[in-house]
């Protein structure tokens, strides 16, 4: 069953989808035949119509702002800059598009980042012949979704946020670090300086009041930071 998260703007606030109007999509991804694969999905969907595609983030934001289609389906990784930066850039000049976000990558901080841009679904790529379309129709009517799988892990990034006062970087270099990456290789991973990576670390040593790289493998293994 699909995981629906509490939305802080109600529904009421958008221009609803009539009942006889399908719902109109722009669809970007960089990937031509992920792409294709994904129309002749949604395509083949009663009531729901691609109407444009796109392969970089300057061709999704144009049809975005000439069609203000209901949804915009968005790969996490596009050429042309960031993507969270877009959705926020969208969200404020097409509030009535409504952002479903794709990605391969499951660290939940992608997730809680997307949302934070103003995304109302986060859908795994492997998982999208069974998850997108409900994405795609709770999306059109206002409401967020969020695969279960990343849901489970997005719920334990909050529970590490909430109770151990971690920020989000510290969660991404912890997840890291549990995972065997050396400070250099997280420095590359986020785009970091290898002695900021030290400084977070150092901060969630303190935190944590782990001192070992196993005491932090296991927190991160009770709080689902790694996966199942």
């Amino acid at each position: 069953m699909a995981a629906h998260l509490h939305l802080a703007r109600s529904a009421d606030d958008q221009e609803p989808v009539a009942a006889d109007a399908p719902i109109r999509v722009v669809l970007a991804d960089d990937h031509s035949l992920m792409r294709r694969s994904l129309r002749m999905l949604l395509d083949g969907e009663d009531g729901v119509e691609v109407i444009a595609e796109a392969n970089d983030l300057a061709g999704a934001t144009r049809h975005v702002l000439d069609h203000e289609p209901h949804v915009l389906v968005l790969d996490l990784s596009m050429p042309g800059g960031s993507s969270s930066e877009a959705i926020s850039r969208l969200r404020e000049r097409t509030p009535d598009t409504n952002i479903v976000v794709m990605t391969m990558e499951e660290n939940p901080v992608f997730a809680q980042r997307a949302f934070a841009a103003g995304a109302v679904g986060f859908v795994a790529k492997d998982l999208a012949d069974r998850e997108l379309t409900q994405a795609v129709r709770a999306a059109a009517h206002g409401e967020e979704f969020v695969s279960p799988r990343i849901a489970t892990r997005l719920d334990a990034l909050h529970r590490s946020l909430t109770d151990d006062a971690l920020s989000p970087r510290e969660v991404e270099v912890l997840r890291l670090i549990a995972l065997g990456h050396t400070s250099t290789e997280i420095a590359r991973k986020l785009h970091l300086s290898p002695r900021t990576v030290e400084t977070h670390r150092a901060d969630v040593h303190r935190k944590l009041g782990h001192a070992t790289r196993a005491e932090l493998v296991r927190y991160a293994l009770r709080r689902g930071l790694l996966g199942a």
